[in-house]
This record gives C-alpha cells, sequence and structure tokens, in this order.
C-alpha cells in the first residue's frame, strides 16, 4: 500500500471498554483507520464526522442501543450507504432477523475472534452496494425459513 492510498475507516461501537479497546487495536493493526465509541449517541454524532466506510455495531447499550443507530441510519438516506456488521452477545434466531430486517449486512455473535472479525469486514468493503443489498436479502430469507422450521407445527404436535 503506497502513502497515498487511503485506509478504510471503521467505526467500533461498543460500550464495553475492554471490548472496545481490543477491536480498535486488532483493527488499527489490521490497517484500518479506527474510532471507537460507547454507545449509540456517540455514534450517531461521529458518523457525519468521521464518514466510516463501515460501522462495527452492538446492539445492546445505553442509553441508545445499535437498534437507534441503525433506524437513524435508515432515516438519513446517506449516500453511499454506510454497511453495519453488528457484533452482539444478542444469540437468539429473532434478534438476528431483526438486526438484518433493520439494516446490518451482516452478524457476528460475541464471543468472536477478532481475525474473523476482519475477515468479514473485508469481504463486506468489497462488495459494491448492490451486492451488500443482495447479502442482506439472502440473510433475511434464511433467517425467516429457520424460523418457520422452528415453529412450525411437528407431526407429533397436536394443534388447536
Amino acid at each position: 500500500m503506497n502513502t497515498t492510498e487511503k485506509k478504510p475507516k471503521i467505526l467500533v461501537v461498543e460500550d464495553e471498554a475492554d471490548i472496545q479497546q481490543v477491536l480498535c487495536v486488532f483493527l488499527k493493526y489490521a490497517g484500518f483507520e479506527v474510532l471507537g465509541v460507547s454507545d449509540g449517541q456517540e455514534a450517531i454524532r461521529s458518523i457525519p464526522e468521521f464518514c466510516p466506510h463501515l460501522i462495527v455495531l452492538d446492539l445492546m447499550m445505553q442509553p441508545v442501543n445499535g437498534y437507534a443507530v441503525l433506524d437513524w441510519l435508515r432515516e438519513n438516506r446517506l449516500t453511499p450507504p454506510i454497511p453495519v456488521l453488528v457484533l452482539t452477545a444478542l444469540t437468539h434466531i429473532t434478534k438476528k432477523l431483526k438486526g438484518f430486517e433493520e439494516g446490518a449486512v451482516e452478524y457476528l455473535t460475541k464471543p468472536t475472534q477478532p481475525s474473523i472479525l476482519v475477515e468479514h469486514i473485508r469481504t463486506l468493503l468489497e462488495l459494491s452496494v448492490e451486492q451488500r443489498n443482495a447479502l442482506r436479502s439472502e440473510s433475511i430469507a434464511k433467517q425467516r425459513k429457520v424460523i418457520e422450521r422452528l415453529y412450525a407445527p411437528q407431526a407429533d404436535e397436536f394443534v388447536y
């Protein structure tokens, strides 16, 4: 990489200070310019100034959670749209579906290896807006299908 190339900017939105610090250090080491913030309110303030190429977003934060950040991004229709990779401890399939429906392109659960996170970030940054939208739509369809199977009456169950 020559010195005139700009590093991709990553906004890490994570309320647990230790996790935020590890992610930021690892992403900087991987060649990204990184800004870490502690909640959704700080993220919303930082996005226009920092202009990230991708956001790594926790969902469970106070006072403003990750879903509020996804809402803000959708309402403000930034061009080009900023891809969001959710990194959260929420593992339930309905939470995962909601994350995709609210605008996330990728959804990883904690704990995860930082190297896996970097791999996902690099992949998302290489995709076009159309490819990211297609990936998100595919993920939504896949999650809905899993939910349908989980909640479908089984042959040995009584249906009232």
